[in-house]
């Protein structure tokens, strides 16, 4: 008895064990607090603003329609649907809007485990997240609408003899929904370059591997630029192309982070099969 007393562990010392873990569990919540109440804060703002960010983000269909002499509306079907809308488009243009304040929120999570070397490696890349997230929602709302909807646009048929023609009435929630997960996906696919430093960083990755597997990153590109947009061409190669460019740039990026750490981008990966001989008795 005397023996399994000794050997109990102490309640204080699993305290002290326990408590680096609770203290950044309080951290998260605390982070992912504040991460909540700014998307609501924006929430109630850009629900104010609801109408003028409809505007600007049916802007590209406006003008197509406006050009080729369309019926210049939106239509919805059910009495609450447009009252949805409005709070879709708010919650998105919040969310939005909040991306650069939860990339801080991230990076003061992560942060204090840093050594000062690291968080001199680690900014330039919470600078560089935001800012290629709205690169790709740019691209897309300036470039790949007009293109993509002039495109489907096409297919209407107005006026033909002796048939019915065939014109768009498109629904509201329809269409913004299309928008918000097109800008969506382009700015998330634009962080390919922050991903790809950041493995290589950790060693995960090297230069000549993206290399070597480039064909099958041109692929991917293709892939999931056919699952995010919709089925047109023009939408499909606007999402890979970018994406296959900033493949690209994700190798020059590698290799300098090689080349900093003193190895050699071009050097052919050992394999210890290799070097085992197999003839040794």
């Amino acid at each position: 008895m005397a023996d399994s007393a000794a050997n109990a562990p102490d309640p204080d010392s699993l305290d002290d064990s326990k408590a680096p873990l609770l203290d950044h569990l309080i951290e998260l919540r605390q982070r992912m607090i504040y991460s909540a109440a700014a998307i609501l804060a924006l929430f109630f703002v850009c629900y104010y603003f609801a109408p003028s960010i409809y505007g600007f983000l049916v802007q590209p269909l406006a003008d197509i329609l406006a050009s080729t002499g369309g019926n210049q509306r939106l239509i919805f079907t059910a009495l609450h649907e447009a009252f949805f809308t409005y709070i879709k488009v708010a919650f998105f243009a919040a969310v939005f809007v909040a991306f650069p304040f939860l990339a801080i929120q991230i990076w003061m999570f992560i942060a204090p485990g840093l050594y000062k070397h690291e968080k001199l490696a680690l900014l330039p890349f919470l600078i560089a997240t935001p800012v290629l997230f709205f690169m790709g929602g740019a691209l897309v709302y300036y470039w790949v609408f007009p293109v993509a909807w002039e495109f489907l646009l096409s297919f209407q048929q107005e006026d033909l003899a002796g048939t019915l023609s065939m014109e768009l009435e498109a629904k509201v929630d329809q269409y913004l929904s299309l928008v918000m997960q097109l800008i969506f996906a382009f700015g998330l696919c634009f962080e390919l370059p922050v991903v790809m430093t950041l493995l290589a960083k950790i060693g995960l990755i090297g230069s000549r591997g993206m290399r070597d597997k480039r064909k099958y990153a041109i692929v991917a590109a293709f892939v999931a630029a056919a699952i995010l947009t919709p089925p047109d061409p023009f939408s499909q190669i606007g999402l890979a192309l970018p994406v296959i460019i900033l493949y690209e740039v994700s190798i020059f990026a590698v290799r300098i982070i090689e080349k900093q750490r003193g190895e050699d981008p071009d050097a052919e990966d050992e394999d210890p099969l290799e070097e085992t001989d197999f003839n040794e008795s």
